[in-house]
């Protein structure tokens, strides 16, 4: 048996590919891990946190433990609820917006198609440039929280479209529509039970892209956020530099928490495989 001879420059090439993907994770985990763990911290004064371990910044942020003196300390926690609330509003309506644009595009071959595809596929408009159209053009509804939910789903809609349009490219949609309606199935319900599961890798991945994005979006907030709780991102924007460093990170970290734990619930509710019953 012949062997083929081994490139030179494989090995080497092999370790600088694999240096440069673990110093980029370092470079993006490291800034993270150090502010999870300085949560636990008393004080930060030197080059590293020191005084391990307290709850008493977590316990701020939750408002539990008397950690919480007066109604400004709640705000915090409260500001916290209110974007992941937001956010999940913002997917609830690129869910249903975004679903049937993505299957209308790779489903079907109509006038204005590439267009279509185009402009659902590229962010609408830059989040502080929305903020001050939303005012001009809609200011009663700018000032409410449905004004803030609506410019999420805007903002943050062509992540959606783009990953449910790439499970759908990847699916024999007409085939599956034509064996399901051969089997007697309405359109609708083969939509709701033949192709929308198999399209929940890239509407699961869709969702966390956008409720993760929507509950940390700052400059659409900015604009329009004009009273009550406001959306975590302009708390710590207006507190960062007047409160402790450890409670902000105390704040961030229940927020990477929830975060991390909306992406795994999600990836295992994923994981099952689609019925596809009819």
């Amino acid at each position: 048996m012949t062997m083929r001879p081994r490139s030179p420059t494989a090995h080497p090439g092999r370790i600088l590919v694999t240096g440069v993907l673990v110093g980029t994770i370092i470079l993006l985990v490291l800034p993270i891990v150090l502010t999870f763990v300085s949560s636990f911290a008393r004080e930060w004064t030197g080059v590293l946190p020191t005084g391990f371990v307290t709850l008493s910044h977590w316990k701020y942020v939750l408002g539990i433990g008397g950690g919480v003196q007066d109604a400004a300390d709640t705000s915090i926690g409260a500001s916290l609820g209110f974007s992941l609330l937001l956010a999940l509003g913002g997917v609830l309506i690129n869910l249903v917006v975004g679903i049937p644009i993505a299957y209308a595009v790779a489903r079907y071959e109509f006038w204005g198609r590439n267009w279509t595809s185009t402009f659902a596929v590229l962010p609408l408009a830059p989040g502080i440039i929305l903020g001050v159209a939303f005012l001009r053009a809609y200011p009663e509804l700018s000032a409410t929280n449905f004004g803030l939910i609506v410019g999420y789903s805007l903002l943050k809609a062509p992540y959606m479209v783009m990953a449910v349009l790439g499970s759908f490219e990847s699916m024999p949609l007409r085939q599956l529509e034509e064996s399901a309606r051969s089997l007697g199935a309405s359109w609708t319900r083969t939509f709701l039970t033949v192709i929308i599961p198999n399209a929940k890798t890239g509407i699961i991945s869709g969702s966390i892209v956008c409720w993760t994005l929507a509950a940390a979006e700052f400059n659409f907030s900015y604009i329009v956020f004009s009273r009550g709780t406001p959306p975590l991102a302009l708390f710590l924007k207006g507190h960062i530099s007047n409160s402790s460093f450890l409670t902000t990170a105390a704040a961030l970290s229940v927020f990477f928490l929830l975060v991390a734990g909306v992406t795994v619930l999600l990836q295992i509710l994923g994981g099952h495989r689609p019925l596809n019953r009819i």
